[in-house]
């Protein structure tokens, strides 16, 4: 049951929001509330005591694994850490009864406590919540184990768990993204493929800088990724394994350029544009067979295709009505929907994980946004706006979206910045360097 007794939200506060605001639970000592007035949630203070070390070797994993979980929680806006030094109870060990009374002290209203083991190269990691003014754990505690080369993955897992009882929602911390990480002068911009943890750490390059490289996008399952090369000299797709870092080109049709590629939600085929003597149209490849098949056939520019999480429909960018618009059509064609109808372009549609909502690029009156609209359009909300924001992607619960921020002016250079899907908790992504085109992963297995 969710740690939230009542949840009151602001008239002022958008209706499409309100789908993914946190639930509401059983009562204890009064309402415990969560405040959502314009858009501003009054965050939950919580306690996260460094985790008890089991075995001499464990100690600064049980430290780093609780200050993980802490930034995970804290970091999305909805959670307020209290410090340790206004603790009162010292956690010495993971089966001792908890002191209710001097949590509550300190206001806490969420405490999570955890143990680490460590055994050679083994790491294990227990962890319990616990719902201070109820006086009760907050559902059975969990245990996971992998080596310690893992712990990080260990403690998001952690914090996808506590962040899924008290919200009711789905985690998304155990989660990677793949990039395009920038380096050298504007004019001769280096480009190459990147992965790394949700929160910036990790990083692996995947590729090379020796040519661009575009718009990568995760399978379904996480294990391959596509992108768009320009290795020929011509933009072209390929289709990278995650594991091996081995990449091929997708079968090409003579006289063509291919970009813009995204995975059907069974991973078995891929949905992309191809341009061929100055037309630029839809088309969906089966990955078994490499056959691939025509969706739209217009004299307009058609791309950023996207499927929905059921596979039944694809959004996509066209000029088709003589301004960038976003149009919804069936899985294997047929006539389009225009779906956006407000003042400037809009492009990079990409559907919801959950389903419920699109989100795009929007440009109007010289400023750029993201945004989210419902699947027929309605109810569109702009999250941000600056010199140019683009290419937004989900996180795997739906909450949050990530995209690339370019600041203007000639020392410029793209960033990846994340916000809620209410416009709140807007911020940067923690990256070694200039970076662009992120795609987020699905929960890792």
């Amino acid at each position: 049951m969710p740690l939230f007794r009542t949840l009151t939200l602001a008239a002022t506060l958008i209706g499409a929001a309100l789908a993914h605001s946190l639930p509401a639970a059983a009562q204890d000592r009064g309402p415990l509330r969560i405040e959502i007035t314009e858009g501003v949630i009054e965050p939950l203070p919580y306690a996260v005591p460094d985790f008890v070390a089991e075995t001499p070797a464990a100690q600064q994993y049980a430290t780093d694994i609780a200050r993980v979980v802490a930034s995970d929680l804290t970091g999305t806006g909805l959670f307020r850490e209290i410090p340790a030094g206004a603790h009162i109870s010292r956690v010495t060990s993971f089966d001792a009864p908890i002191a209710y009374a001097d949590w509550q002290a300190i206001n806490a209203e969420a405490l999570i406590t955890g143990a680490v083991n460590v055994q050679g190269d083994r790491l294990v990691v227990k962890f319990r919540l616990f719902d201070v003014y109820s006086g009760q754990p907050l559902g059975e505690g969990l245990q996971f184990a992998a080596t310690t080369g893992s712990w990080r993955r260990m403690a998001h897992k952690v914090a996808d768990a506590a962040y899924s009882r008290i919200t009711g929602e789905g985690g998304y911390f155990d989660s990677r993204v793949v990039f395009v990480a920038e380096s050298g002068p504007k004019d001769q911009r280096a480009k190459r493929l990147a992965v790394m943890d949700y929160d910036g750490a990790n990083v692996q390059y995947l590729t090379d800088s020796s040519t661009i490289v575009l718009a990568p996008r995760f399978s379904p399952a996480g294990d391959r990724i596509l992108y768009t090369t320009f290795e020929t000299g011509f933009p072209r797709i390929k289709l990278l394994n995650v594991a091996s870092v081995q990449a091929q080109l997708l079968p090409e049709t003579p006289g063509t350029m291919t970009f813009a590629p995204r995975f059907s939600p069974d991973g078995r085929q891929v949905v992309y544009s191809l341009e061929q003597g100055g037309n630029t149209d839809i088309w969906k490849m089966d990955l078994g067979s490499g056959q691939s098949v025509r969706l739209t056939n217009t004299p307009a520019i058609e791309t950023a295709p996207s499927f929905s999480p059921d596979g039944s429909r694809i959004v996509f960018e066209s000029d088709r009505s003589g301004t960038q618009q976003l149009y919804v059509m069936g899985a294997n064609g047929g006539e389009p929907t225009r779906i956006s109808f407000g003042q400037g372009r809009y492009g990079t549609p990409v559907w919801s994980p959950r389903g419920d909502l699109v989100a795009f690029t929007k440009q109007n009156a010289g400023r750029f946004h993201i945004g989210v609209m419902r699947t027929d359009g309605s109810e569109e909300r702009l999250l941000t706006a600056s010199f140019l924001d683009e290419g937004p992607t989900w996180a795997p619960n739906g909450r949050v979206l990530m995209f690339t921020r370019e600041t203007a002016g000639a020392g410029g250079e793209p960033r990846l910045y994340s916000v809620d899907i209410s416009g709140r908790n807007l911020k940067p992504v923690a990256t070694a360097g200039a970076a662009s085109d992120p795609a987020w992963s699905p929960l890792l297995p």
